[in-house]
């Protein structure tokens, strides 16, 4: 069975920073897709970022120039690096990773506020 668990969450001021991780647990052979994908109270969930197994990146216009995926095959794990949050990045995140199937981590909240 796949696991996902994401930290680094929590409160931080406008211009700020976070890194969250997420790392995959369990019987993998391979990660082909790993991504991050938030979701605003009254919004659908939506695309962040997504890091292929070559490489291959994707970043939601709005957060390009701010945000940097990265990932670690070894430690099966995905982090998103993000700078100069605005208040509108508020949501929680998830973290979703393409193995057998499409597996999601259980979230993590990230506040931007003053």
């Amino acid at each position: 069975q796949v696991q996902l668990v994401e930290s680094g969450g929590g409160l931080v001021q406008p211009g700020g920073s976070l890194t969250l991780s997420c790392a995959a647990s369990g019987s993998i052979l391979r990660v082909y897709v790993m991504g991050w994908y938030r979701q605003a109270p009254g919004k659908q969930r939506e695309l962040v970022a997504t890091i292929g197994d070559g490489g291959s990146i994707n970043y939601a216009d709005s957060v390009k120039g701010r945000f940097t995926i990265s990932r670690d095959n070894a430690r099966n794990t995905v982090y998103l690096q993000m700078n100069s949050l605005k208040p509108e990045d508020t949501a929680v995140y998830y973290c979703g990773m393409t193995i057998y199937r499409h597996y999601w981590g259980q979230g993590t909240q990230v506040t931007v506020s003053s």
